[in-house]
């Protein structure tokens, strides 16, 4: 049997979108900081001028997982860093917002194939949400090195299944299998 584990080494030809919620924006640019800081760290050209990240902002954690899902469905990035900040209040807000944020990034991986990861802090206070973005550690960097290793792995693993037979089945996401006319989406199918 085969192990695949991602890597962390020859990242210069990786391709990152980081999508950050500006709601909390004392706690997300401090998310972003850190995540700059690892891919930095290990090779990734982090100017927003460059050719291998792109920085996406939107108005919180709720729109995150539309923005990443488009992103994703464009296929030029190798793993999409979801970043952004619920803090809980008095109301059920908190619980409504995390919760489709939770859901809206999974689907958005599921449904493309690309690794979409999953950087948004949910606490019960400020102080929490500070202390995980830079006071006692920065998740931040956690974050970039899961997209980093998702990024290797799915390199390694790829995106096509072989059968038994050797023959290679294209595989689609269902995003972009509802693209196609009747006539390709036979064709895919045979």
């Amino acid at each position: 049997m085969t192990v695949f584990e991602g890597t962390f080494q020859d990242s210069s030809s990786f391709r990152f979108a980081i999508v950050i919620g500006r709601f909390n924006d004392l706690v997300t640019d401090k998310l972003l900081s850190g995540c700059q800081d690892c891919l930095k760290r290990h090779g990734v050209d982090v100017d927003p001028n460059g050719t291998q990240v792109d920085y996406v902002w939107v108005p919180g954690s709720f729109e995150v997982p539309m923005m990443a899902r488009q992103l994703a469905l464009t296929h030029r990035y190798d793993a999409i860093i979801c970043l952004g900040a619920i803090i809980k209040g008095q109301t059920p807000h908190f619980d409504f917002v995390s919760a489709e944020a939770a859901k809206g990034i999974a689907a958005a991986g599921w449904q493309t194939g690309i690794p979409v990861i999953f950087g948004i802090l949910t606490t019960d206070t400020m102080q929490q949400a500070l202390e995980r973005a830079g006071i006692k550690s920065n998740l931040g960097w956690n974050y970039a090195l899961n997209a980093l290793e998702m990024a290797s792995l799915m390199r390694q693993v790829g995106r096509n299944i072989v059968n038994p037979s050797e023959e290679t089945i294209s595989v689609l996401p269902v995003s972009a299998r509802e693209q196609l006319n009747p006539a390709e989406l036979k064709e895919t199918e045979n």
